[in-house]
């Protein structure tokens, strides 16, 4: 009998803790409805009270309508000594304007007495107090029992006791947290039976992947029973994070899940899929993808000359040469993997088939910083021959790399209307041989766009500014060759 598993993501909150995690607000916000429209059930949005960034998130979510998922607003029990009507940290809860609280409280005795100080029955009040307050005015409470599966080896019975007087309260939901992340599936798998004897209200997990453990601790606690799963998407979360929820290269829909790299694999798959593939792509929404590197084969060439629309013969030598220039041009630090339109205009001037639509006779860029108090300048000047005309023109840019690629469009785009809807979207650049400092070669990733499609080209040189123009020159290229294929 199948059971529907209920998702709650906590990347918002849990997950900015990780080491180099930050988001703005807005950033926030259009998290919040992707992971929405992913059909999330719970998006844990912050801490209300513990910073204006995260007040003005729900402020700003009172207005965004969630067509999937519940926001959750994330806080402690009260204060010890307290009420939790008088509590700030409750009151900010409730101004938060979010359907879901998720409250987080002791399940270990050492972190009662020795994090909160304070005695152990007055933090099973704390718990009892600060559910039983939210309670009637929320849709839903939910009980996070930080540090149980500790607490449980600790003090079985104080441990149970926390979820004892949350249940009592009236709380939605009883998560277990291994917060350290240290406890192993078999352990973790024996304590959650254990509580399913003791409590009736619904359980749910949250576990840390400081063991390596977290998503498989997060299967077993399923396998259980237990019928929520939080995490955060790829995994992100304080120390070594959180369950991942889902992963860049994810299987099954991931764009590197049918991707094949290795020539002896691509050989394989070309004459039965099977061979390497537990699945029919197209049977998951996804599709097969070969990629090129100096791991290539003949086989790679030829699936990538079908992809491109290029008539080339296995038994010519053809392939075996665009072979050995791929892998020549690799060892020099090029990369194609990710450059496929470099690599397509690789394999037409290797088959002598390229014809340039421009050819350059020179460029310079220069940047001059005038004074401390204003932005450096950078102009470029190119002089380029378009169709037996020379064309000479200069123009300037936020960088140099940026001048040069508008005084190339500024040359050209009198002859070649169409490179008018041409934007560059993303610049990588990466050092080779760092040994050498900054007499390194250069390798420049650049990504294009034109609104139909997007396409990436590499250049490599010692000279960052070389590198650049080669990557630029092919992403033009490859911009114009296709589109004038398509009106063929």
């Amino acid at each position: 009998m199948r059971r529907l598993i209920k998702i709650y993501d906590t990347t918002l909150r849990d997950g900015t803790q990780g080491e180099g995690v930050s988001f703005s607000m807005e950033d926030k916000v259009r998290l919040a409805t992707r992971l929405d429209a992913l059909g999330i059930h719970y998006i844990e949005g912050g801490w209300p009270g513990s910073n204006p960034k995260d007040l003005r998130f729900f402020a700003r979510m009172q207005d965004v309508s969630l067509k999937h998922a519940k926001l959750a607003a994330f806080s402690m029990t009260r204060r010890a000594g307290g009420v939790a009507e008088s509590d700030a940290n409750m009151r900010a809860l409730l101004d938060a304007g979010a359907p879901v609280a998720t409250i987080v409280g002791k399940s270990w005795d050492f972190h009662v007495t020795e994090a909160l100080g304070t005695t152990l029955a007055e933090n099973l009040a704390m718990i009892d107090d600060t559910i039983a307050f939210l309670r009637p005015r929320m849709q839903e409470v939910l009980f996070d029992a930080e540090h149980f599966f500790d607490g449980f080896r600790a003090n079985r019975d104080y441990a149970l006791a926390t979820l004892k007087a949350a249940e009592a309260a009236g709380a939605s939901w009883l998560v277990l947290c291994d917060t350290n992340g240290g406890t192993l599936p078999v352990e973790l798998v024996e304590m959650i039976r254990a509580v399913k004897s003791h409590v009736r209200a619904p359980i749910g997990i949250h576990v840390h992947n400081d063991a390596e453990c977290a998503v498989a601790n997060s299967l077993a606690a399923v396998a259980e029973g237990v019928g929520q799963v939080q995490g955060t998407f790829n995994g992100f979360g304080e120390r070594c994070g959180n369950a991942n929820l889902v992963s860049t290269s994810q299987p099954y829909v991931g764009d590197s899940a049918f991707a094949h790299k290795g020539g002896m694999h691509v050989s394989a798959v070309l004459k039965h899929p099977e061979t390497y593939e537990h699945v029919d792509p197209e049977s998951v929404g996804n599709r097969r993808r070969v990629l090129v590197s100096e791991l290539a084969g003949k086989s790679n060439i030829l699936w990538k000359a079908r992809e491109y629309g290029i008539d080339l013969d296995h038994d010519t030598p053809d392939s075996r040469r665009i072979l050995e220039q791929l892998k020549t041009l690799e060892d020099q630090g090029f990369q194609f993997e990710g450059a496929e339109a470099s690599f397509e205009l690789l394999m037409e001037r290797a088959l002598g088939r390229h014809r340039p639509y421009f050819a350059l006779e020179a460029y310079r860029v220069i940047v001059e910083e005038q004074n401390s108090e204003r932005e450096p300048v950078a102009e470029a000047t190119v002089r380029v021959r378009v169709k037996g005309i020379l064309e000479h023109t200069a123009a300037s840019g936020n960088g140099p790399v940026n001048a040069l690629d508008h005084a190339l469009r500024k040359a050209l785009e009198e002859f070649y209307p169409n490179l008018r809807s041409m934007q560059l979207l993303d610049y990588k650049v990466r050092i080779l041989e760092e040994a050498k400092g900054t007499a390194a070669k250069t390798r420049v990733l650049i990504t294009s766009g034109d609104g139909d499609e997007t396409w990436g080209t590499v250049g490599v040189a010692d000279n960052i500014i070389e590198a650049s123009w080669q990557a630029l020159v092919d992403s033009v290229e490859y911009k114009l060759r296709r589109d004038e294929s398509s009106r063929a």
